[in-house]
This record gives C-alpha cells, sequence and structure tokens, in this order.
C-alpha cells in the first residue's frame, strides 16, 4: 500500500502480490498477541507495569490426568559461569567442560521455570519466580504466562514452595497483597523455620530472611508444612533435597503410571551441574550436603528413567539424564508424552 497526499485528497494505490499478502497476515497473527496483552493491562488489578509486546514462552503437556504447564518467568546472562560453577575447580577446566558441550567458556544465560500442574480438582503452582522486584529487568513474567497459558491468578489453588530463595518466593505478593488470591500453601518446615529465625540476621542468609518475612511470613496462617514423604495431593509427593538450602524439597508426580520430578535447585545447569555433579556451586548453601543430594536424586532419575524439571534447565526445562562418566548427561523432552 502507498499513501500519496495531494492537497486534502488521500489517493490509496494498493499494489497486491504475493510480499504484501505474506505481510498482511503477519499483521493479522500480531495483531492477537497484542490485544492480548492490551487484555491484561486492562484486567490486572494489581501494580504490574506490562511494556512487552509478547507473552512469555509457556509448555504445555499431559503427565497422565495432570496438565503440566512451565512458565519461562524470565532469563538473562549472568556471566563468568567460573564464579558460580565449580567453584573448588580452576578457571579452565570449567570453561573446557562448557566447550565441550558447545557453549561459551565465559557467560551463561540462567533463566527460571516455575512449573501449574492443573490436576482436575486443584491447580498448583510450584514456586513463583522474581515478581515485582525482576520486572525492571525482564524478568517476573510469571502472571503473564500464566495468563497466556488460560489461567488466572485466581484460577490457583495451592502454591508449593520449593524453597525460600528470592527467585522462588518474589512472586508471592503483589503490591503488598498475596498474588494468588484464593490459594493456599504448602512448603518444607524446615525450610521455613530456618528464614523466619531471628538468628539469620547479621549472618550472610540476613538478605534472605528479610524477603521471607516480607513475602512467605504474611501467609503463614494459610500455610501447610510437610517433609519427607508427606503429600500435597494424592499424586503429588514431597521429597527432602536438602544442601541448596537448609530445607529443600523436590516433589514426585504421578498420574496413571506416568511420573515426573520437580527437582527444583538440585541441579542449576544442565552440563555443570548434572556432568560434575561433586563440583561446588556458589549458591548452595551446605555444599558438600548439595553435592550429596545431587547424586542420590540423580542417581534415582536415571535409574528409574523418569522425566524431570528443573528450575533452571534450559526452557523448556523438561528432559532426562542418564549416567556418563562420574556424572549424568542431560537429555532434552521431545514427544514422550505426547503419544
Amino acid at each position: 500500500m502507498r499513501i500519496e497526499w495531494a492537497g486534502q485528497e488521500e489517493t490509496t494505490m494498493i499494489e497486491i502480490n504475493r510480499r504484501l499478502l505474506l505481510g498482511g497476515a503477519g499483521l493479522a497473527l500480531a495483531a492477537p498477541s497484542l490485544m492480548t496483552r492490551a487484555a491484561i493491562a486492562q484486567g490486572a488489578d494489581t501494580a504490574m507495569s506490562i511494556d512487552h509486546a509478547m507473552p512469555p514462552e509457556t509448555h504445555r503437556f499431559k503427565l497422565g490426568n495432570f496438565e503440566v504447564v512451565v512458565v519461562k518467568d524470565g532469563a538473562r546472562a549472568s556471566g563468568k559461569p567460573q564464579e558460580t560453577f565449580g567453584t573448588n575447580q580452576t578457571p579452565e577446566a570449567i570453561g573446557e567442560l562448557l566447550e565441550a558441550n558447545f557453549l561459551p567458556a565465559e557467560n551463561f544465560v540462567n533463566s527460571f521455570a516455575p512449573v501449574l500442574v492443573n490436576t482436575g480438582s486443584e491447580v498448583i503452582l510450584f514456586d513463583t519466580g522474581l515478581g515485582e522486584g525482576g520486572r525492571a529487568n525482564g524478568l517476573g513474567r510469571l502472571v503473564e504466562g500464566l495468563t497466556a497459558a488460560g489461567y488466572k491468578r485466581e484460577d490457583v489453588t495451592i502454591v508449593v514452595i520449593t524453597h525460600m530463595h528470592g527467585d522462588h518466593i518474589g512472586g508471592l505478593m503483589e503490591g503488598g497483597k498475596p498474588a494468588f488470591p484464593n490459594a493456599r500453601y504448602v512448603t518444607g518446615q524446615a525450610e521455613y523455620d530456618f528464614w523466619v529465625d531471628p538468628a539469620r540476621a547479621g549472618t550472610p542468609a540476613e538478605g534472605g530472611h528479610k524477603g521471607v518475612l516480607a513475602n512467605v511470613k504474611p501467609l503463614a496462617e494459610k500455610m501447610t508444612f510437610i517433609g519427607d514423604g508427606g503429600d500435597v495431593v494424592g499424586g503429588i509427593t514431597g521429597m527432602a533435597a536438602f544442601g541448596h538450602s537448609p530445607g529443600h524439597m523436590i516433589y514426585r508426580l504421578e498420574s496413571e503410571g506416568r511420573q515426573l520430578v520437580l527437582a527444583a535447585d538440585t541441579a542449576n545447569h544442565f552440563v555443570l551441574s548434572l556432568q560434575r555433579p561433586e563440583w561446588e556451586v556458589k549458591f548452595d548453601m551446605d555444599k558438600a550436603a548439595a553435592a550429596e543430594t545431587r547424586k542420590r536424586v540423580f542417581d534415582m532419575i536415571a535409574t528409574d528413567k523418569l522425566a524431570f524439571i528443573g528450575y533452571h534447565m534450559p526452557f523448556p526445562a523438561v528432559g532426562y539424564v542418564e549416567k556418563l562418566d562420574t556424572g549424568y548427561r542431560y537429555v532434552p523432552k521431545s514427544y514422550q508424552f505426547d503419544i
């Protein structure tokens, strides 16, 4: 289309060809996305700032009778992997392993993947991303992702917190109010007790302590505390996986004979944490316990050939592992749940 102006008169010349038809189709396809985002902005009753043209990525699949939706809360390049992974190794060893796996030696991308599970009777959200505190950096997009997947915040009936690091609890509150107003909460007793303890003040855990007091403790009256072997609902069982944090929990899902492990932060990188599970990780609070837990959990996952979702695995964060040397090789999910 070319528009020419002659005084007050508009002359429109329309040239129809293959390129224009394809371009028009692109515009038509883009419009629903823009309308969806506008609808989210108009319908939100929180202080969310929405300035993206596209919703975040989501990934949906069936696990027996359960519907599983993985949402990409965001991703960021974090730089200098040797400062986070293999802190008891040489930088050269980290770089060599990354390059052997076709990855850059001097940078890595960290992503965040909360999971929603619809059992048919409950809508259960596992972890809540970075929330409003991450939005200035393009993170904290969980609610947008749920909306794109067809769920409202009000649909969530249970929120499970695997552990209480900031990137898992940041989305619990929105504008000083519960982000999921109809939900009750489930978390590990040991994890909660550690973070709310006033003894954390004046220690390296003080920042996390303050975050828990702001985002988690206000919800305590609606919270159920479980330990190893405790059930969230039928078919979803908690498992102790301590080390990354003092009460870190993972969850085993089973429906109609299909199984899946929500491994949370047991492994934080699909190469550095899995191929070298004994390597120390900066954010593991008890590094020896975290390494032991990685080996125990991923030995189980590999031996039983279970699918798992790792909170920081490459999106959509769903895959398998097989034993490889002293560690494990990550195998991304393809069509296993489609047939």
